[in-house]
């Protein structure tokens, strides 16, 4: 028995990577969030209720754990990796939404929001905008990533 090499995946085009990172969060459903307790982090699967280009919003309630640990440090990762296993790992900053309208829209646009939490205004409940500082993109076996600009 040989052992076989993944395929080397074929060279991107630079000016194609931000729309195939793009295709990727699209894909992945479920993407990976990184938070640190101190010196020891913490990865979790979440379920954005929203993205806009890189930046991703994602419902949280007050009493997880993560609530802590982003308000002690706001500095979060979340890698999206989708069936093919090219993956989006987005380095940002997590912030609490304060914006009544884009609240409302994503309270709209969330069924299972409303279906659990009952209300908008619910003391339970907040949303966590993701502002990028990193984007990279890798192709599965390309082994190096690609990094993006961060869109203005």
């Amino acid at each position: 028995m040989g052992s076989q090499k993944p395929p080397t995946p074929a060279p991107i085009e630079p000016e194609k990577v931000p729309q195939l990172a793009l295709e990727v969060i699209q894909r992945a459903k479920f993407p990976m969030l990184a938070t640190v307790d101190g010196d020891q982090p913490h990865l979790r699967p979440v379920s954005p209720v929203r993205t806009e280009g890189f930046t991703v919003f994602v419902a949280n309630l007050r009493a997880y754990g993560k609530t802590n640990q982003i308000a002690v440090n706001p500095k979060v990762e979340i890698c999206y990796l989708d069936d093919a296993h090219d993956q989006v790992r987005i380095t940002g900053s997590a912030e609490i939404l304060a914006d009544p309208d884009l609240l409302e829209i994503i309270w709209r646009d969330n069924p299972l929001l409303r279906r659990y939490l009952g209300q908008p205004d619910n003391p339970s409940l907040i949303i966590y905008r993701i502002r990028p500082t990193r984007i990279r993109f890798m192709r599965e076996w390309a082994l190096e990533y690609h990094d993006i600009p961060i869109p203005k």
